[in-house]
């Protein structure tokens, strides 16, 4: 008899777009003048590492409700995100590339998380 099969973290959509996400977003803020770094790079970076930190942190929790709570806070991290990088861009703080890549993996990410709430609630118990 073969064991049963968990779901890990690292399998979660969601989560490896968010995590590979604030990553780059790193890369980019790190290179910027030290008032843009304290001003929109620090919002930008903490609301976009907020989401897959949050994905981590319900994905950890016991409880549905728990659960979803933090997916919850995870997809509204990722419309706030979408609100910095619009205005990095609007600032030209980043390059058009950067825009089109990060905008497009953030749109991606409130129906991956509404996917994962979805999956929460039909397929636990408690």
């Amino acid at each position: 008899m073969l064991g049963k099969q968990y779901l890990k973290l690292e399998d979660l959509n969601s989560y490896i777009i968010s995590s590979n996400l604030s990553d780059y977003i790193w890369k980019l803020v790190v290179e910027w003048k030290w008032f843009e770094k304290r001003t929109l790079g620090a919002q930008l970076t903490d609301a976009t590492d907020s989401i897959a930190a949050n994905i981590a942190e319900g994905f950890g929790r016991y409880h549905k409700k728990d659960k979803i709570k933090f997916y919850y806070n995870a997809r509204a991290s990722a419309y706030e995100s979408a609100h910095w990088i619009k205005k990095a861009s609007i600032r030209q703080l980043i390059t058009q590339k950067d825009f089109d890549y990060t905008i497009n993996e953030l749109r991606k990410l409130p129906k991956e998380i509404n996917h994962l709430i979805n999956f929460t609630q039909t397929k636990l118990s408690i």
